[in-house]
């Protein structure tokens, strides 16, 4: 029973699961139907599916044939009406047609004319649109074709300016263009070529201004000359009012100068007016020129034009363009370094100087003027540009500068010889100096050298005067200058400064005492302060500074040039007695000007001699020194000349008997003597006493040679009878006063031991010599018994030889035992004098 319910009841779901699907069937989208058709094929009851669902297939279709019958007359009328409607349409339709046809026939010219407006109006609509975008490309084009032609033009900073706008500015409006895009791309390539020709501009303005720098510096020094010459002239003039003493001198540097003063003018602007006003703008010139490049041309002018100033030769624009174009493009640090790199460079190339600089002027002013023009054009920088360069950068340069320039002309000056190029050096140097520091560039170290080339200066000062004073002192006749009238005299007092009250009263014609290069060797000495005075300018110097160098100079000249001189004149072989006492004559009087030459360096130095410190001149010393040294030469003269007077000596020394009279010899010699010393009057007193005093002893001793002469062997007492005739010829010569001054027999005692000599063995007076010996009140007391010794020897021998018989004769004998037995003694008076 109950697997009959159970049958029943799944019976009784599966209908109702059909039933539900078919539900779902009716209610649900066609699309979606698949997913419930599926759940009725999982299934096992899907004939029984089919079977209900063709029953409700049936019952639908039933209610369908029902409601259509219900409505079918309706539709029957609908259809009918249909009809009648489809007629009338189709005459419609008929008339439409034809209506469009009559419409398309009469729009056609109005479709033509409507598509030619079209087509006009988008015409017009493109126009504009075109205006419109070339109106916003033209200025573009415009921009770049001006961009184009400032680079063709070389205006470089102009052409940045303008690129600058034109990727700004232009070039965002139409980007969207292609051709923009190809500027824009173009854009760095245009600026790095800028670039570029800015620096090869620049690199064109360094290398002009390297090779024309010394005309830059040459106009600047020219403008510092000016000024400086008028300040000479202003203090000579000073000096004329305040030593008149020295006018002449001076009125001739004076006249020196405005002679040379060049006609040129100071310029246009001072160096500071112009560092003031210049403007930075750069100037929009047309294709680079030598202006461009940084040196204007400046034609020759005439001499009554103004010189331009230094920096009106330059045009700067080059470096402020490319300075601009660097700093506009981020690249101000490069500019810079390389601007301080290559002007570093070139420094080095202007500081060189060439290997011949020393042997002309020019070549010391061309030196000087680069280096003036190379800090000109820094210095104008350094004051027209915000750090380009900077005073760091200027002082490191100056130094190196300094210091280079320093050695070069320590080197270079060492080899110049003559002093006019010397001293002009130096004014070149004062002039450079002067230049720079007007520039505001320290030039104390210059100043300094300075002080180390007047020393050199003073060298080439004394070489040169060496050779003055050596042609003066050959030329001269050493004679007494002799005056014919009143001029000459008072010419030659003013060359000299002479006064001598007893020669003025004397009538004309007369003479100066002394020789014409006592005035030539004064005024030569004058010269040479003059020639030390100038160097000493502009070297801002002390008065008493100038003093002291000038006295120093001056005390060279005396000490070493003039004494040297005055001695190698006096040391000739071929100088003359007559010369040597004309000397001392001169040197007496140049001895007595040296306190004029006192005044005379202190009316051009307006320094007193009693300020302390003032070195004192020594001239006065020179010329006794020189003095003196005649005065031996005139000593050794004298001396010579009695030698070969003596020289010509010829006794007969084994004579029995002796001559009548004096050799003829020695007759000769003293008409010499008394001929030579009657030149002496003009001597001092001394002087001539001293060569005559020197003259009889040397005279004496050498008399007394000629007796004791290794070849004289033998002597008889008849030749030293004849040899007492000569001594006493030269001691009448002494008595007779050849030089007044000496007292009494002064003179006679130059002969004084030969005459004893010869008394002691003409008298034959040996008791009374060997009892006295040694006595101060001995009669023979200047004999030497050594001397005596050897006359006696030479007497004895010839006593010998010839009496070699009369030893047998007893006077004899005894006489020959006398001289042993004196000569015996003798010899015991040398041995006791040597114990």
């Amino acid at each position: 029973m109950e697997r009959p319910k159970m049958a029943e009841l799944e019976s009784l779901e599966t209908a109702a699961e059909h039933e539900r699907i078919l539900r779902e069937i009716e209610s649900t989208d066609t699309a979606c139907i698949g997913p419930t058709l599926r759940s009725v094929y999982d299934g096992e009851e899907h004939g029984r599916f089919m079977e209900k669902l063709e029953a409700r297939i049936r019952n639908h279709d039933r209610e369908i044939e029902k409601m259509c019958n219900f409505h079918y007359q309706g539709f029957v009328d609908s259809i009918t009406e249909l009809l009648k409607v489809r007629g009338e349409a189709q005459k419609l339709k008929n008339q439409v047609t034809d209506t469009n046809r009559k419409l398309q026939n009469e729009g056609k010219e109005l479709i033509l004319a409507m598509q030619e407006l079209r087509q006009c109006r988008l015409q017009q609509r493109n126009i504009s649109a075109t205006v419109d975008k070339l109106t916003l490309c033209l200025p573009v084009l415009e921009m770049y074709s001006k961009l184009r032609e400032q680079m063709k033009s070389k205006r470089h900073y102009p052409a940045l300016k303008t690129l600058e706008h034109l990727e700004h500015t232009f070039l965002p409006q139409v980007s969207h263009y292609r051709f923009c895009k190809v500027m824009v791309d173009n854009i760095p390539r245009l600026r790095e070529e800028i670039k570029e020709l800015s620096m090869s501009d620049l690199k064109d303005f360094l290398e002009s201004i390297r090779k024309h720098s010394d005309k830059i510096g040459e106009t600047a020094m020219k403008q510092d000359c000016r000024f400086n010459q008028w300040k000479i002239i202003a203090r000579i003039f000073f000096s004329l009012l305040l030593s008149p003493n020295v006018q002449a001198q001076q009125q001739r540097n004076l006249d020196n100068i405005v002679s040379q003063q060049p006609r040129i003018g100071g310029g246009k602007k001072s160096k500071k007016e112009f560092s003031a006003s210049s403007e930075l703008e750069v100037k929009n010139t047309s294709p680079m020129s030598e202006q461009d490049s940084g040196i204007l041309d400046v034609e020759d002018e005439d001499e009554e034009e103004e010189v331009p100033g230094a920096q009106d030769l330059v045009d700067f624009s080059p470096v402020y363009r490319c300075l601009h174009i660097y700093s506009v493009l981020g690249a101000r640090e490069t500019f810079e370094s390389y601007y301080r790199k290559q002007r570093r460079k070139q420094a080095r190339l202007v500081l060189q100087p060439p290997s011949n600089m020393h042997e002309t002027l020019d070549g010391y002013r061309k030196y000087f003027n680069q280096i003036v023009g190379f800090f000109v054009v820094e210095d104008h920088i350094l004051h027209t540009t915000q750090g380009l360069v900077n005073r760091a950068y200027i002082d490191e340069l100056w130094e190196m500068a300094l210091s280079k320039t320093i050695a070069a002309l320590r080197t270079h000056s060492s080899y110049c010889s003559d002093p006019s190029l010397v001293l002009d050096l130096k004014n070149l140097i004062v002039l450079f100096a002067d230049t720079l520091q007007g520039y505001g560039f320290p030039v104390n170290q210059l100043f300094d050298m300075l002080l180390e080339i007047q020393d050199q200066y003073s060298e080439t000062l004394l070489k040169k005067w060496a050779g003055v004073f050596r042609n003066i002192l050959d030329s001269d006749n050493y004679s007494p200058i002799p005056v014919s009238n009143e001029d000459v005299y008072r010419k030659i007092v003013g060359q000299f400064p002479f006064q001598d009250a007893e020669l003025e009263k004397q009538p004309f014609p007369k003479k100066f005492p002394f020789s014409e290069f006592v005035p030539k060797v004064y005024g030569q000495i004058k010269e040479f302060i003059y020639a030390c005075l100038k160097f000493s300018e502009d070297l801002h110097l002390s008065s008493t500074e100038v003093d002291d160098m000038i006295r120093k100079s001056t005390n060279l000249l005396l000490t070493r040039t003039l004494s040297n001189c005055l001695q190698n004149v006096i040391k000739r072989k071929n100088v003359g007695l007559t010369e040597l006492v004309q000397i001392i004559i001169n040197t007496t009087h140049l001895e007595k000007s040296c306190k004029f030459l006192e005044e005379f360096i202190t009316n051009i130095t307006n320094v007193l001699p009693e300020t302390v410190h003032t070195t004192k001149l020594y001239g006065t010393t020179t010329f006794k020194d020189a003095r003196h040294a005649a005065e031996e030469e005139i000593y050794t003269n004298l001396n010579q000349k009695i030698d070969q007077f003596l020289q010509l000596a010829d006794y007969d020394w084994m004579a029995p008997e002796p001559g009548s009279r004096a050799s003829e010899y020695l007759v000769d010699l003293i008409g010499f003597l008394r001929s030579t010393f009657a030149v002496f009057t003009h001597l001092p007193g001394k002087v001539a006493q001293t060569a005559c005093m020197s003259a009889c002893k040397h005279l004496s001793t050498s008399l007394l040679q000629l007796l004791l002469e290794a070849e004289v062997r033998q002597l008889t007492l008849g030749a030293l009878h004849q040899f007492n005739l000569d001594v006493e010829e030269c001691e009448q010569f002494a008595r007779s006063g050849p030089v007044p001054g000496f007292q009494g027999d002064t003179l006679q005692l130059a002969f004084i031991d030969l005459r004893q000599l010869l008394d002691l063995f003409i008298q034959w007076d040996w008791s009374t010599y060997l009892a006295d010996y040694g006595q101060p009140t001995c009669k023979y007391l200047r004999v030497n018994p050594t001397t005596a010794l050897i006359l006696l020897e030479k007497m004895r021998d010839t006593s010998r030889k010839n009496n070699v018989f009369a030893q047998f004769r007893k006077n004899e004998r005894d006489k020959q035992k006398l001289i042993d037995t004196v000569a015996k003694q003798l010899r015991g008076l040398i041995n006791s004098h040597h114990s």
